[in-house]
C-alpha cells in the first residue's frame, strides 16, 4: 500500500469516526438513553480517539516517510488504549461500594492512571504545553501536598485515590466542565458547522457590510457586526478571525486602514462574539453549570454588556476612520436584498434564542437549530439562488462538528482535574484567603489580580480552561467583597476572554495580522485598545449595578448603563485624542480623570461625572461645526 493509499484510508476512518461521534451525540441528546457514568467516559473516549487520529505525533511534512509511519502506528497504538480505557470505565459497577473501602481493582486502575495520561497528551497536541504543566502542577500538588509548608500544605493523597477520584466520580476529570462540553457544548459547535458548510456564514457577513459598507470605516464597521453575528457560533476567536477576516482585512487596508489597524480591528470584534447572546461560548454554559442560574437568565443580563462592548469597539473603529479620513464603500448592496435572498438563515437563530429564553433544555434547543439550519438550507436551495443542499455538506458539517469540538472537550477534561484538585485539597480557600491578604481587603485589588492572572493564564490555555480556573480560585474572594455570585461569575468570564487580543501574547491579534500582512505585536497593540471594553465593563460590573440581579432597580441599572456609555466615551476620546475633531491635551486628561470618576464614585454622583464628559464632547463637536475647515478630516 503506497503512502498515499494509506493516507487516504486514515483519513476516511477519521472522516468515519467523527461523523459517527456527531451522530451518537444527537442520539444522546434525544434519548439520554445513557447515564453520566456511561456517557462522558464513552465521549472522552471517542474524543481520545480522534485526536490520536486528526493530530499526529509528527508532522509527515517534517520527517521522513519511515520515521512518521513508526510514530502513526504509535498513534494507532494509544487509539487502542484509549478504547480500552474508556470502555473498562464506562463498565465499571458503581453499585459495588466495596472499591470505596478496599481500592480499585488492579486492572480500573491502570486504566484510569492511563486514561489521565493519555489526556494530558491529548491536551499537549490540540491545546498545548502549558495547559498540561498546570495540570500536573495540580497533581503534584494533590500528591505531595503534605511536604509543603504548613501554610500551604495539604494532606496528600496516594496514587489510588487520586485515581479513584479524579476518574471513577464525577469530581474530575468526567465533572461539570465536562459534561458541559460533552452535552450542550458540542451541539452548538455542531450548529456552528453546519451554518459555515451550508453558506449561513456568508449571508451574515453580506449582511453586515450591507448594512454598515456605506458609512465612514464602513469595512470595519462591518466586520465588528459580522463578528458579534458569527463569534459566539463559532467557538473560537482565532477560528472568527480567520473566517471573517479574509474578507474584511483585506477591504480595510483598500479602504486606508494601517494593516495593523485591520488586524486588530477584526482581532478585537471576532472576540467579542465570545460573550454576545444567543450562543455565548463554552464559557456560558460552564458559567450556568457552576452557579445553578439557568441559561436563559445568564442570556438577558449578558446583552445589555455585549452590546456596550461592541458600541465601544465600534466607537474606536469610528474614530480612527476619523482620524484618517475614510469614506465608506463606494458600493455595497442593499440590505433588503441581501435579505430577499438570504432571509432563511436567519430563522435558525430567531429559533434557538426564542427556546433558550423559554428556558428548554440547551441540548434540545442546539439539536433544533442543527435540523433548522438545514431545513433553511434546504429552502435557500429552492429559491435557486443558493446551492441546493446536499449529503456532502451534511457529512462535512457532521465531521467539522466533531473535529472543532475536540480541544474544547480535551480542554474541559483536563480543567476538571483542576477544579477537582481544588475541592479535594481545600486549595481554594487558601487562594481566596491569599487573595484578601494580598489585596488588604479592597475590591479594585482583588480585580486587578484576577486581571493579571486572567491574562498570564491565557497565555496557555483556552478561554473557557481560564474561566474555569480562574473562576474555583477568585469568584470566592469577590464575593466576600460583597460581588454577587453571577456578577462575580461574568466578570472572571469577561477577563478570561483578554488573553486573544493583549500582548505579549494575542492569538487572534496574531491571526489577523497573518492575513493583513502585519507586524503581529503592532497588531496586538491595536486589538488591545480596541478590546478596551473586556476592562472597563467588568470593572463596572464590580462598581456598579450593570448586571441585573434581583435586588438591582430599573433606576440603578439605568444609571449603571448611562455611566459606563460615559466612561467608554470619555476614555476612547481620551486616548484616541478625536473626536468630532482634534482633541486639546488639557481636554484628554479631563476626560481620562472623568472616566476614573465614574468608575471611583458613588452611584448617586456617576451621573454628574457623566454629564460632564457628555458636555465636554459636545463642546467639541460644535467647535468642529462652527469651523470644519481647521479639521478636513472631521
Amino acid at each position: 500500500m503506497t503512502h498515499t493509499s494509506t493516507s487516504r484510508w486514515l483519513q476516511g476512518i477519521l472522516t468515519l469516526v467523527a461523523v459517527a461521534l456527531s451522530v451518537f451525540q444527537i442520539w444522546q441528546g434525544l434519548s439520554a438513553q445513557l447515564s453520566a457514568p456511561v456517557f462522558r467516559p464513552v465521549h472522552l473516549g471517542w474524543v481520545l480517539v480522534l485526536v490520536f487520529l486528526a493530530y499526529p505525533l509528527l508532522k509527515p511534512e517534517r520527517h521522513s516517510a519511515p520515521v512518521y509511519w513508526v510514530a502513526r502506528v504509535f498513534d494507532l497504538a494509544l487509539v487502542v488504549i484509549s478504547g480500552w480505557c474508556a470502555m473498562r470505565i464506562a463498565t465499571f459497577d458503581y453499585d459495588d461500594i466495596t472499591f470505596l473501602l478496599d481500592g480499585l481493582p488492579f486492572w480500573d486502575q491502570l486504566a484510569g492512571g492511563l486514561l489521565i495520561v493519555l489526556l494530558l497528551e491529548a491536551t499537549r497536541r490540540t491545546v498545548g504545553i502549558t495547559m498540561v504543566l498546570v495540570a500536573l502542577v495540580f497533581i503534584a500538588y494533590a500528591l505531595f501536598g503534605d511536604a509543603l509548608p504548613a501554610a500551604v500544605a495539604s494532606k496528600g493523597f496516594a496514587l489510588e485515590e487520586m485515581v479513584r477520584f479524579h476518574v471513577f466520580s464525577t469530581n474530575g476529570v468526567f465533572g461539570a466542565p465536562l459534561a458541559i462540553a460533552a452535552s450542550v457544548v458540542f451541539i452548538f459547535v455542531l450548529f456552528g458547522a453546519f451554518l459555515n458548510v451550508t453558506g449561513a456564514g456568508q449571508f451574515f457577513i453580506d449582511a453586515a457590510f450591507a448594512v454598515a459598507g456605506k458609512y465612514r470605516g464602513g469595512p470595519a464597521k462591518a466586520s465588528v457586526l459580522a463578528s458579534a453575528a458569527l463569534g459566539s457560533i463559532s467557538g473560537s476567536a482565532i477560528a472568527n478571525t480567520v473566517t471573517t477576516g479574509s474578507l474584511t482585512i483585506p477591504m480595510m487596508k483598500k479602504l486606508g486602514y494601517k494593516p495593523e489597524q485591520a488586524a486588530g480591528i477584526e482581532a478585537a470584534a471576532s472576540t467579542g462574539g465570545q460573550i454576545m447572546p444567543p450562543v455565548m461560548g463554552a464559557g456560558a454554559f460552564v458559567m450556568a453549570q457552576f452557579t445553578g442560574i439557568p441559561y436563559s437568565d445568564i442570556l438577558l443580563v449578558s446583552i445589555a454588556p455585549a452590546i456596550l462592548y461592541f458600541l465601544c469597539t465600534l466607537l474606536y473603529v469610528h474614530l480612527m476612520a476619523v482620524k484618517l479620513g475614510l469614506q465608506g464603500m463606494s458600493s455595497s448592496e442593499k440590505v433588503m436584498v441581501v435579505l430577499a435572498q438570504g432571509w432563511h438563515f436567519l430563522l435558525p437563530l430567531v429559533l434557538i434564542t426564542s427556546l433558550l429564553m423559554l428556558s428548554y433544555s440547551p441540548v434540545w434547543v442546539g439539536i433544533a437549530g442543527c435540523a433548522a439550519i438545514l431545513v433553511a438550507a434546504f429552502i435557500a436551495g429552492l429559491s435557486q439562488r443558493h446551492p441546493a443542499l446536499n449529503w456532502r455538506q451534511i457529512i462535512t458539517g457532521l465531521k467539522d462538528g466533531a473535529l472543532m469540538a475536540l480541544p474544547i472537550s480535551v480542554a474541559c477534561a483536563t480543567a476538571g482535574i483542576v477544579v477537582g484538585v481544588v475541592g479535594q485539597t481545600g486549595l481554594g480557600l487558601l487562594f481566596t484567603q491569599f487573595l484578601l491578604d494580598l489585596s488588604g481587603g479592597q475590591l479594585w485589588s482583588v480585580l486587578l489580580l484576577v486581571m493579571v492572572a486572567a491574562i498570564i493564564l491565557g497565555m496557555g490555555l483556552p478561554v473557557t480552561a481560564a474561566y474555569i480556573v480562574l473562576s474555583v480560585m477568585a469568584v470566592p474572594a469577590m464575593m466576600d467583597l460583597g460581588i454577587s455570585m453571577l456578577a462575580a461569575h461574568m466578570i472572571v468570564f469577561w477577563l478570561s476572554q483578554t488573553s486573544n487580543v493583549t500582548p505579549p501574547i494575542a492569538l487572534a491579534a496574531f491571526a489577523g495580522a497573518g492575513i493583513a500582512g502585519a507586524k503581529p505585536m503592532g497588531s496586538a497593540v491595536q486589538a488591545f485598545k480596541l478590546a478596551q471594553g473586556y476592562f472597563l465593563i467588568p470593572a463596572m460590573m464590580a462598581f456598579s449595578s450593570l448586571i441585573w440581579t434581583d435586588d438591582v432597580s430599573i433606576s440603578g441599572y439605568l444609571s449603571a448603563l448611562l455611566a459606563t456609555c460615559a466612561l467608554i466615551l470619555a476614555f476612547a476620546a481620551a486616548i484616541e485624542g478625536h473626536f468630532a475633531s482634534r482633541l486639546p491635551a488639557p481636554m484628554r486628561a479631563a476626560l481620562l480623570v472623568l472616566a476614573l470618576a465614574v468608575l471611583a464614585l458613588p452611584d448617586s454622583y456617576r451621573w454628574i461625572a457623566g454629564l460632564v464628559v457628555l458636555a465636554l464632547l459636545a463642546v467639541n463637536v460644535w467647535q468642529q461645526r462652527s469651523s470644519p475647515a481647521s479639521d478636513p478630516a472631521g
